[in-house]
């Protein structure tokens, strides 16, 4: 990933954070297949390896894990907030119309090696963790107990797991932080003006050293 040193984000905490607030992930392999690109719900455990582990699974239907299985490479995306950004916002508009449109965003990726899994046992530990995460919030949350045994255990036939001890993990929050402050602070108003932009307002507010009144 290009990577200008002002934009990086190496600090792991913050990287795994993006991931569980963003997890449902884009599983890149180059193998015998060639290169497959497919969007899975990833499960972060931070504590299994110095860089973490992510745990997943595809549908047994799906060529993917035979690559991995052959040794193909992986690659893990995980894309967090993301705007637009218009020179309209920016002071230096009106000052010396020297500016172009640019995107801001959030983005994770995460190599490592992977293995694939076919335990009914951790197969059923996979599922029931990453239907917790996400239905933990709910005022009544659904859980796999819920479902028939029968019914989930026909089901777990259909899927394979897949387990990546992450080995480099690289961030790239891009929000402005190399406009001027004056630049900066009209990106917050106009993205103010926008609908669902409160994650990346945060953002330019905290990585452009900007106060929150």
């Amino acid at each position: 990933m290009y990577q200008p040193p002002h934009f990086r984000e190496d600090d792991l905490d913050t990287q795994h954070a993006l991931v569980r607030a963003h997890p449902l992930g884009l599983l890149i392999t180059a193998g015998q297949s060639g290169l497959i690109a497919n969007p899975v719900p990833f499960l972060l455990d931070a504590a299994a390896s110095q860089k973490g582990t992510l745990r997943l699974h595809v549908a047994r239907a799906n060529g993917q894990w035979r690559d991995i299985e052959a040794g193909a490479e992986v690659l893990a995306v995980f894309q967090g907030a993301n705007s637009y950004v218009t020179p309209s916002w920016y002071k230096t508009k009106q000052e010396t119309g020297k500016v172009v449109p640019t995107w801001n965003y959030a983005i994770v990726q995460a190599k490592g090696s992977a293995r694939v899994i076919e335990d009914a046992n951790w197969l059923l530990a996979q599922i029931t963790a990453i239907t917790r995460q996400q239905e933990g919030e709910r005022e009544k949350p659904w859980a796999v107990g819920d479902a028939p045994d029968d019914f989930i255990r026909a089901q777990m036939k259909g899927i394979v797991g897949i387990e990546i001890e992450i080995s480099s993990i690289e961030g790239k929050w891009k929000v402005s932080q190399n406009r001027p402050v004056a630049d900066r602070e009209g990106v917050v108003v106009g993205l103010g003006e926008m609908p669902d932009q409160a994650e990346m307002i945060d953002l330019v507010r905290h990585y452009g050293g900007l106060t929150t009144e």
